[in-house]
């Protein structure tokens, strides 16, 4: 079986930034799991500016159309929006020669914004060195690189007025006239050409969303706040009828449903479409987004929440339904790691953690798996027995046990568990930043532990969930028996599937067109 450890075989022992033993990886393997994890938000263990740095890094010491590939993966297979373009724009420092960035850059830029976004990092990442500045002072855009102009170029001809219109706004470190002028995008025809007159002369029709429909309501001067109440439960009443809400907006606007008190039918309504399968697999969210949701709504003392959080735990488990490499016969540990390092947001301004998307994903499996124990890991681990249902309300309870286990980061007492009441397992999987270390001083480590525990389980598989990304772990990879499954998106599951295949992360970046 191909596993994880596809460009392994260079991988040496280091220690990790916790201080305990572990295993470097190779520079594509590093790169991939590095861009996986990036939210660009500081970490327990490393800022964001050190995280950007070392993904410029690593992009040189990479093989360029990997790197290609990798962004366009990201952006269109994980749906990442950010660090696709910053990669964009490292790969065009380092490469050059033939079309390879233009025709990345037409491929991840998928939203209008983007051509801004990607304009911003660049100018950012292309800093000027000026005397008494410290090289902070970012590049003016006056040139571009020569294939990001003609990527960028290619992605003007892919959106209409309206797309264009919904970012057209102030506020935007790179506003989209500039950006028009900086890439000079050859119009394809007459009605593109008026369309680009339009945006130089800032004149492109508003778009009738709900956004700007609720924009204007709050223009409005109400004689009271009962009123202003009511007409805004009025017009979200109006909005959720229409169907003019998309699946993320309406689950980010839950709470605003209940705060403004829309009618008990409205909120059915809502509730019905959130909890809908097809409609939950057609949204790709993740699964942390409904944790966002519930631990939102869960505080608010309404009587109608109660529907919400119900179809919150109804599309969360719908999420769940497509893993596979899982029956009745599977025999399964789940381990989560609650190590103080884990308590660092997934992404800038988020209230959700590491530590909760572990839990998530944990209980997701959990539901999936008819033989499984799953616990908790700090200082100890422990057996944690949860119903199979009620996976939100699960990570609540295992939430509230955290403190009973500590906060350090001994994951080899969950393998000397198993070893120690010759207990066999198909699979064990750790959710964890992978910052293992052993605080009681002793020699034993996750690695040893395994080795053990392997003479008598000699068929199980240890599945490592890095939900961080730092660029080490704790075992060897290049063995054929633990893999590496970075990223807390929905595409862990599709990962695991093509484990199950006999494929990999890397070999399905590989995959890729460009």
């Amino acid at each position: 079986m191909s596993t994880f450890n596809t460009f392994a075989k260079e991988s040496t022992t280091k220690l990790n930034r916790a201080g305990g033993e572990a295993f470097a990886l190779t520079p594509e393997l590093e790169l991939y799991t590095t861009v996986v994890t990036a939210s660009l938000s500081n970490k327990f263990y490393e800022t964001a500016s050190e995280r950007i740095d070392r993904i410029a890094s690593l992009v040189g010491r990479c093989d360029a159309h990997f790197v290609a590939q990798l962004a366009v993966y990201a952006r269109q297979k994980m749906n990442l929006r950010s660090v696709p373009l910053l990669l964009v724009v490292e790969l065009a420092k380092v490469h050059s020669g033939d079309d390879l960035v233009s025709r990345t850059v037409e491929k991840v830029i998928m939203r209008a914004d983007e051509i801004m976004e990607l304009l911003s990092c660049y100018q950012w990442r292309n800093k000027n060195n000026i005397s008494g500045t410290g090289g902070n002072t970012p590049k003016k855009l006056g040139k571009l690189s020569h294939q990001i102009q003609v990527g960028l170029q290619r992605a003007f001809n892919k959106f209409d007025e309206y797309q264009f219109a919904k970012y057209d706004r102030d506020g935007l470190e790179v506003k989209l006239r500039d950006a028009l002028f900086l890439v000079h995008p050859k119009a394809k025809d007459e009605t593109q050409q008026a369309l680009f007159d339009k945006i130089v002369n800032r004149t492109l029709e508003t778009p009738y969303t709900w956004e700007t429909e609720l924009s204007a309501l709050g223009q409005k001067v109400f004689g009271s706040e009962a009123a202003k109440k009511d007409s805004f439960a009025a017009k979200w009443e109006e909005l959720i009828e229409s169907g003019k809400l998309g699946y993320m907006a309406m689950l980010r606007n839950l709470r605003n449903f209940l705060l403004f008190d829309i009618s008990r039918d409205k909120i059915k309504d809502v509730a019905d479409r959130l909890s809908d399968e097809y409609e939950v697999y057609c949204s790709k969210q993740f699964p942390f987004r409904f944790l966002s949701a519930y631990k939102e709504l869960k505080p608010i003392a309404n009587g109608k929440t109660t529907i919400l959080l119900d179809a919150l735990e109804k599309a969360v488990l719908a999420s769940a339904q497509n893993i596979d490499g899982f029956d009745e016969n599977s025999r399964v540990l789940i381990a989560c790691d609650v190590s103080g390092s884990m308590r660092s947001p997934i992404c800038r301004n988020s209230s959700v953690e590491n530590y909760d998307v572990g839990l998530v994903l944990a209980m997701l499996l959990k539901n999936r798996c008819e033989n499984v124990v799953s616990g908790l890991f700090g200082d100890t681990w422990k057996v944690i027995n949860l119903p199979s249902s009620g996976i939100l309300s699960n990570v609540d309870a295992l939430y509230a046990q955290a403190g009973s286990v500590g906060y350090s980061t001994n994951g080899f007492k969950v393998i000397e568990y198993l070893r120690t009441n010759n207990i066999i397992m198909d699979k064990v999987m750790m959710f964890t930043d992978c910052q293992m270390w052993n605080s009681y001083g002793t020699g034993q480590t996750i690695r040893k532990e395994w080795d053990e525990y392997k003479k008598i389980a000699p068929n199980a598989k240890l599945y490592l969930f890095d939900l961080a990304g730092y660029g080490a772990v704790p075992l060897d990879i290049v063995r054929e028996d633990v893999y590496l499954i970075a990223g807390w998106s929905d595409r862990i599951f599709e990962i695991l599937t093509a484990i199950e295949n006999g494929s990999s992360a890397i070999e399905m970046i590989r995959k890729t067109e460009i």
